[in-house]
């Protein structure tokens, strides 16, 4: 088996493009490692890089601790599935599956035992004298991962194997292999831009934007603490309800979150609280999936924010209602900059922590000013008020799959404050370090 690290690698081509920018990632021996991002984010040429197929600009790939920028592929000791399968049209199943075989020169004998012990375990033994042209999508990748397999790599690297297929079928070849690798014990690192690949099939995932690397983390940590507003944004069907929200602290009682017509409170014995107190008097964004939302009654107890419904979604299992509470929602683009993102705009000086530190201690006891204090000039993801990205939140919350609700009626939810999730105005988790 094999590990494989990226140290500082960086990808410029030719003509200027920053395609990899500074990545440092480390998969261990065995690990299903997915990489994770839209079209045009650097995953793919990452793999290449690992692949040997590409040279990095700078920095330097590592497989099991040794230097491999010099090394060709084919001295890397690795296996590669493709997109398009990539397979012979005029060789047989049988051929297409042993063709790495006979090339390394083994006699015909073992080739044939072990390619039909591999095409056994892919469920393809029966159509071993047929053509590619005579398969279906499915087969034809079933195709490409035996010849992967049967070479007995040290390191799988696959690129979006399935995005050609349909979505049963996906789902069908999601599961074996996952199964497969794992069975083989080969490191594998894959490539999608499908999160529903990423957090079914993954050990850990690693997230890219623009040539940088996001986050990484089991399914469970990216999901669930999201490093960047991008990630949380990125992740998730429906999409995370991010919404612009003004800090304003209540010592030793509550930080209140103002979210434009109403407000959430998070108690002051939450350990989160003392980090999001440091932003009094300045916006943030406060983001919150559909499951941390419960219709309740209007005078329900609790963190209760009231609403109408704009529209409902009907998905057979579920309902979504969307539902405008009077905030403003954040949008984040695909591709990871906020919509109409206008640059730096208007900064004041950056508030010293010492300083907060003191006025948040304070033996007054008093809640702090209400002027709104800037941290630098890093771009925000807020922009100024007026902006033409600034638009009303619409709050996805899932209901039964008939509701008995329907469009323009009011709704109530309860919000989970624990599954509350706090990013600044650069796109940075507030509480990154509580994983």
């Amino acid at each position: 088996m094999a590990t494989v690290a990226l140290k500082d690698v960086s990808k410029v081509f030719p003509n200027g493009t920053l395609a990899v920018d500074n990545v440092n990632l480390d998969v261990n021996d065995g690990e299903f490692m997915v990489l994770l991002g839209p079209s045009g984010c650097g995953k793919s040429t990452v793999l290449r890089m690992v692949a040997g197929l590409e040279d990095p600009t700078s920095g330097a790939v590592m497989i099991d601790g040794e230097y491999a920028n010099d090394l060709t592929p084919r001295d890397r000791g690795i296996a590669m599935v493709f997109q398009d399968f990539a397979l012979y049209p005029h060789m047989t199943v049988e051929n297409n599956i042993g063709f790495p075989l006979k090339l390394a020169g083994m006699e015909s004998t073992p080739r044939e035992e072990r390619v039909a012990n591999v095409a056994g375990a892919l469920g393809i033994g029966d159509v071993l004298g047929r053509r590619p042209s005579q398969l279906s999508g499915g087969q034809r990748q079933r195709v490409a991962m035996g010849r992967a397999i049967v070479r007995r790599p040290r390191l799988f690297l696959m690129d979006e194997p399935l995005s050609n297929l349909d979505s049963g079928l996906r789902a069908e070849l999601r599961a074996e292999i996952s199964g497969l690798t794992r069975e083989l014990g080969v490191t594998t690192l894959y490539v999608t831009h499908d999160q529903a690949e990423a957090l079914t099939m993954a050990d850990r995932v690693a997230i890219m934007r623009k040539g940088v690397l996001q986050d990484v983390g089991t399914p469970t940590q990216v999901y669930g603490r999201p490093a960047t507003l991008y990630v949380a944004a990125f992740l998730g069907s429906p999409k995370m309800n991010l919404l612009e929200a003004s800090v304003y602290v209540h010592l030793d009682r509550y930080v209140a979150l103002n979210l434009g017509e109403q407000s959430l409170y998070l108690p002051w014995d939450d350990i989160r609280s003392r980090t999001v107190a440091h932003y009094h008097g300045e916006r943030i964004v406060v983001g919150m999936r559909a499951e941390a939302l419960t219709p309740v009654a209007p005078d329900a107890p609790g963190d209760v924010l009231q609403g109408r419904i704009r529209f409902l979604e009907h998905h057979g299992h579920e309902s979504l209602a969307f539902l405008d509470v009077g905030a403003t929602a954040v949008v984040v683009d695909e591709m990871g900059g906020p919509v109409g993102d206008t640059g730096t705009g208007s900064r004041g000086l950056r508030r010293g922590l010492g300083h907060v530190v003191q006025r948040l201690t304070g033996r007054s006891g008093e809640a702090l000013p209400e002027e709104p204090v800037r941290r630098d000039n890093r771009t925000s993801v807020l922009g100024e008020p007026g902006r033409h990205h600034r638009r009303p939140a619409e709050l996805s919350v899932r209901l039964a799959p008939y509701p008995g609700v329907t469009a323009g009626q009011p709704l109530a939810v309860s919000v989970r404050m624990d599954a509350v999730h706090f990013f600044d105005e650069r796109g940075d988790r507030i509480d990154v370090g509580w994983r």
